[in-house]
């Protein structure tokens, strides 16, 4: 069935108006926040209900055609890249938040709600949901399921994951079906797992059933300015060292820094080589106790100025720089890579140093921000794509950055995912062995390979073929589907 055919077919069970097949209407499809991997879909649909979805999906199983969910295509990695002869499914429409159950803290939301959205709607009722990424004013709850999002609050609320206890489900096949719910153990194989983090490449969510955090009692912010990152990584050591969880604790250098004040202003202290933003929460008693160590700490690693937020008005100016920072880098280049990578918080101070050597030899910036409380990197890779050659250095320092991570005892992803982007990297980290395996997974939910194909593996096999070694041209690279790394 060639596309044409599709989309009349599916008109009629979606609606006139909810299938796109203009070539300019296309183009506002053709990426999610990786802006340097650009695909144009063959067709889109703009989903409104599960059963909008079930069908889209049922009409490419039918035709052996690939299909990509998209929710507000936010995504750093290309995981919401499109296929070229295959359909987008938009579920930006389905933003309906169904249910709160206050008494069993928890609700129950369509794909496309808003992150934020959440917890603004159930704040009043004394609850919120915790995984925050920075994104969050416009990242889809199902998008952070795509991608098991974490944020800055994951080092003592964990990520996504944690707080998914149920999903409506469309299969590759076209079937919905319910996995997990409300209660917090569900029997039998552990399929919601792993689901969530899975990037689309099992099949598509059309309602998240997620855990509602109660609202502290007290939250305090503190951040700390030192001469350099080292100290910085010094003072985040010695907290974690004994025994002190913060809800938060994030780092950004001076170039970070810079960014972010040339943007939103923030006001952070003059001169720092590096800022801590350092929050605890919990019972009013405990905050207090907590929050003079972490004072303590920070003054011992030699900061040179601490403020501590006196009201939300503050606090909000402290975070505003962070989550504002991957845009702000707009600021000072035109161009950047937004890297995600996760390092034993130990090694910090050598992998920062190294990375500062990578781009003293490039001559290629690079800004640091980062969850330092758990090791997630998000180095920002400046370069400037008018120039001759800086797009490819940039891209080369960014892949030894993942390098380092790897060699470090570290991972290639935290939370922004594999999708397409870091797909060639996967062999660094993982055996032929475990990567078949993975792919064994993938195969038992989508036989067909045509959920988000391209995606998580460098060389994706055909379901029907064994795993291990293979002679000869893999047929999806021979077709230009795939391509060996």
């Amino acid at each position: 069935m060639d596309t044409d055919v599709l989309a009349r077919r599916l008109r009629t069970l979606v609606g006139e108006h909810a299938v796109i097949t203009d070539r300019q209407q296309l183009r506002t499809y053709e990426c999610d926040g990786l802006t340097h991997h650009k695909v144009v879909p063959a067709l889109v649909v703009l989903a409104e209900t599960t059963a909008h979805v079930a069908a889209a999906v049922t009409e490419c199983a039918r035709a052996g055609i690939p299909f990509v969910a998209r929710g507000s295509g936010t995504g750093l990695s290309g995981g919401a890249l499109p296929h070229a002869d295959g359909v987008l499914i938009v579920l930006s429409r389905m933003r309906e938040i169904l249910e709160v159950d206050r008494a069993n803290q928890r609700a129950v939301v369509e794909p496309g709600v808003i992150n934020l959205q959440l917890s603004e709607t159930t704040r009043p009722e004394g609850y919120y949901f915790a995984p925050d990424p920075s994104s969050q004013q416009v990242c889809s709850i199902g998008g952070n399921v795509a991608e098991n999002s974490g944020g800055a609050h994951c080092l003592k609320y964990g990520f996504t994951t944690n707080h998914v206890t149920g999903l409506e489900f469309v299969t590759p096949q076209g079937e919905v079906v319910a996995l997990g719910g409300k209660a917090p153990d569900p029997t039998g194989y552990d399929l919601l797992g792993a689901v969530v983090g899975s990037e689309g490449t099992l099949g598509v969510a059309t309602q998240v059933t997620v855990r509602l955090t109660r609202s502290p009692q007290d939250v305090s912010t503190l951040l700390a300015a030192f001469p350099s990152t080292d100290q910085a990584g010094a003072a985040v050591s010695a907290i974690i060292g004994a025994g002190v969880i913060p809800a938060a604790i994030e780092m950004m250098d001076a170039l970070a820094i810079e960014a972010a004040e040339a943007a939103v202003h923030c006001d952070y202290p003059r001169g720092a080589g590096a800022v801590l933003i350092v929050e605890i929460d919990g019972p009013t008693a405990d905050v207090r106790h907590v929050f003079a160590e972490v004072e303590r700490h920070c003054q011992e690693a030699d900061a040179f100025e601490i403020r501590i937020a006196k009201d939300d008005a503050e606090r909000a100016l402290f975070w505003k720089g962070r989550k504002s920072a991957f845009a702000a880098v707009g600021r000072i280049s035109p161009d950047y890579i937004v890297q995600d990578g996760v390092i034993p918080r130990t090694a910090l101070p050598e992998v920062l140093r190294q990375i500062a050597a990578l781009s003293t030899d490039s001559g290629v910036r690079v800004a640091n921000v980062f969850h330092a409380g758990d090791g997630n990197l998000h180095p920002l890779v400046l370069f400037d794509e008018s120039v001759p050659g800086e797009g490819e250095r940039a891209e080369e320092v960014s892949g030894s950055i993942l390098d380092l991570c790897i060699e470090h005892g570290g991972s290639i992803t935290g939370e922004h995912g594999v999708g397409s982007d870091k797909a060639k990297f996967m062999p660094r980290m993982f055996t032929e062995d475990d990567l078949d395996t993975m792919q064994l997974v993938r195969c038992a939910f989508d036989p067909d390979s045509i959920s988000n194909p391209g995606k998580i593996f460098p060389t994706p096999r055909l379901c029907g073929e064994r795993p291990g070694r293979h002679q000869g041209a893999h047929p999806l690279a021979e077709s230009g589907v795939a391509e060996v790394f």
